[in-house]
């Protein structure tokens, strides 16, 4: 099932979303289905239809927790070491962070190499501390594409991440939520300008899906709506004012984000 977040210039709705890619329709939901049980209202509208934008499928209400590298290739490409016995590395953003489909990434002006990281990113459906592997599984409400948007100069300038990682419009997500979703084998890949920058599949993560939420929730407890991004694949690079960035992931769908300086 696909939720999307939406709206037709009111309040945020959500939504199932129905239908072949190009031809989707929204089924109107009664209230947000992560925390209530949404019943359709039975009102159908175009995902097409004029004055209809996406939002962010989920605003995190406590926190977005990322790993970093979670590829061996990206790793490597950053000069890091990724080895399946190196303690996985994880930093947060805030949900200020957070865009949807078509928002604009804003490059920050400390900043003249700010790359695109396509990752998977998952959507917690209820409180969890301590879990296993198999409890993290059981955790999740659902799956979708995030863009783990880097000021790379200044991520390797300091030795804190923050201003790297955590401005505003740094963290895209959408274009909605898949809730049946194995993760195990997805092709997942970034393009910039439709010309292919990253691509690579979730079964080369050091750590799976259920894995990173486990390990996560050896630190922090998890509430429902936090977001966790899993890693990126090698590939990534440099944008630029008036590029467009996609994210697609196999099983879910296109991001699609423009790039503006201001």
């Amino acid at each position: 099932m696909r939720i999307a977040r939406f709206t037709t210039g009111s309040e945020p709705r959500y939504a199932k979303v129905e239908g072949a890619p190009g031809e989707e329709e929204l089924l109107v939901l009664t209230g947000d289905p992560l925390y209530v049980p949404g019943e359709p209202t039975g009102e159908r509208v175009p995902l097409s239809a004029e004055g209809l934008r996406l939002l962010a499928p989920i605003i995190p209400r406590s926190k977005a927790v990322c790993m970093g590298r979670n590829y061996a290739e990206h790793a490597k490409e950053l000069g890091n070491v990724g080895k399946s016995g190196d303690l996985p590395l994880l930093f947060l953003k805030p949900n200020t962070a957070v865009i949807g489909p078509d928002d604009p990434i804003v490059l920050p002006h400390y900043s003249e190499d700010v790359q695109h990281e396509a990752e998977l990113a998952v959507v917690i459906g209820r409180l969890i501390k301590d879990v296993s592997p198999e409890g993290a599984l059981a955790a999740i409400y659902g799956y979708t594409c995030a863009n783990d948007v880097t000021a790379r100069d200044t991520q390797k300038a300091e030795n804190q991440w923050f201003r790297g990682k955590a401005f505003d419009t740094s963290l895209p997500l959408g274009p909605w939520i898949e809730t049946d979703l194995d993760t195990g084998d997805l092709e997942i890949e970034a393009r910039v300008n439709g010309e292919r920058r990253q691509f690579g599949n979730t079964h080369d993560m050091i750590w799976d899906a259920a894995q990173v939420v486990a390990m996560v929730s050896e630190v922090v407890t998890l509430l429902p709506g936090d977001v966790i991004l899993t890693g990126t694949p090698a590939g990534v690079s440099t944008m630029r004012h008036g590029d467009r960035v996609e994210i697609e992931i196999e099983g879910i769908g296109v991001l699609s984000n423009p790039v503006v300086r201001r």
